[in-house]
């Protein structure tokens, strides 16, 4: 392993949960409320929702009208509104490297660099690539080049057998990955954020817990995006592994993400075609609360769709920070 890789190797003892902001907002407000712009001394809270009919197909018309917003159980006023926000994309990749993985980890690579050349806009959104197993690697950091995450994708990979001895043993930090994703890299990001996370959703040895990612997630203000892709043999079980479903299904619904699973019925290309399709089809709601923040403390956002059958996808909460 080479020095530049030693040095991209990040000891889960070195995660630190640094104290969160909020979203300031950068524009001001402009006259029509599609195309919202925002003061720097504003203090904003945004909100991204995704809005879905009962068979799945995406609402994409709806006004700021169509929506009610509270706090803590208090109604706010949408100030600002964006049915399809041109604010830039940061998006990290992170990938289950253990070896549970290994017969799948070849259809992850290929899917997930067909997905950014796909969804990256030349010089405006950005992503990173990061993997876990027993460590945590940031194969490429925030880069507009396709070619360097290319790159990165091909050296993502499973620990060798020397390093397995090295480490004397395995392991898988999950939790551990999405909190140093959020808060190393997403936290300081203006924009719209998301993880995607490829594993079994199976965490062994990590400090952090589904609790600590969430919380990480939401101060980062980050969706997760929870790809469930498992070997169902690479536990030596006839009946399949551990479940890892359940944490990836509350990770990704309390952020505001999304929470999929590779089958026969869905592929990861399909996958990926989904969670592309709904990052361009997000409603942006911004909005100033009415209560002073006294205390940083997480608050309730109860965010709903006015119109009877709609589903509508958003976090459920958000940091105030004094």
């Amino acid at each position: 392993m080479s020095n530049d890789s030693k040095d991209n190797i990040f000891s889960r003892r070195e995660l630190l949960f640094w104290p969160p902001s909020l979203f300031l907002a950068q524009k001001l407000l402009a006259a029509q409320s599609d195309s919202p712009t925002f003061s720097t001394e504003v203090k904003v809270v945004n909100v991204l929702a995704t809005v879905r009919a009962k068979n799945g197909e995406f609402i994409r018309n709806l006004s700021k009208d169509d929506f009610s917003l509270s706090e803590n159980g208090h109604p706010q006023t949408i100030r600002y509104f964006s049915r399809q926000t041109d604010l830039a994309l940061t998006i990290g990749l992170a990938v289950d490297t253990s070896l549970s993985q290994e017969k799948v980890l070849s259809a992850e690579r290929s899917a997930s660099f067909r997905f950014l050349d796909q969804v990256l806009r030349d010089n405006v959104d950005q992503a990173f690539v990061m993997q876990f197993d027993f460590g945590i690697q940031v194969r490429q950091r925030l880069t507009f080049s396709r070619q360097k995450l290319q790159d990165a994708l091909t050296m993502v990979d499973t620990p060798s057998h020397k390093e397995l001895e090295m480490q004397r043993g395995g392991g898988t930090l999950l939790f551990d990955a999405i909190v140093m994703a959020c808060q190393d890299v997403l936290k300081d990001q203006g924009n719209r954020k998301a993880v995607i996370v490829m594993t079994d959703g199976v965490d062994f040895g990590s400090e952090a817990t589904a609790d600590t990612a969430i919380d990480a997630a939401q101060r980062a203000d980050t969706l997760i995006y929870s790809i469930l892709f498992s070997d169902p043999g690479a536990y030596g079980f006839s009946f399949g592994g551990p479940d890892g479903k359940k944490p990836l299904i509350r990770m990704s619904k309390e952020t505001g993400g999304g929470f999929f699973e590779v089958s026969k019925k869905q592929t990861i290309d399909q996958i990926f075609d989904i969670i592309q399709d709904e990052l361009r089809s997000q409603y942006n709601l911004g909005y100033v609360s009415d209560e002073p923040v006294r205390v940083s403390e997480f608050r309730r956002i109860q965010l709903a769709a006015k119109q009877k059958g709609l589903v509508l996808q958003a976090r459920d909460r958000y940091w105030a920070k004094r």
